[in-house]
């Protein structure tokens, strides 16, 4: 799945400043729909992140049954809060 690919599947563009917050809510709600219709792991990891970034995902705990995903969504967290980023020293 490519970002842009998702934006203009949930929301019609790629530029979000372009869209209201009611073409953002509703985006959100076919992801979240998506999200949980979606079986394959990898999709289901990509919508989470989207919907991550838009401070909209769900709980790792509940998404998430295997463990290996869920601490694959801890670090995707921590490196796009900037936390997990690795320093230039290392």
């Amino acid at each position: 799945m490519q970002f842009d690919d998702q934006l203009r599947r949930y929301f019609g563009t790629t530029d979000m400043d372009l869209l209201t917050p009611d073409g953002i809510a509703a985006g959100i709600e076919h992801m979240r729909v998506d999200l949980g219709l979606e079986q394959d792991r990898g999709r289901r990891f990509a919508l989470w992140s989207l919907l991550f970034l838009l401070g909209d995902a769900p709980d790792i705990d509940t998404t998430f049954a295997d463990a290996a995903d869920r601490a694959a969504a801890r670090d995707f967290m921590d490196m796009a809060d900037g936390d997990g980023a690795p320093d230039a020293a290392g």
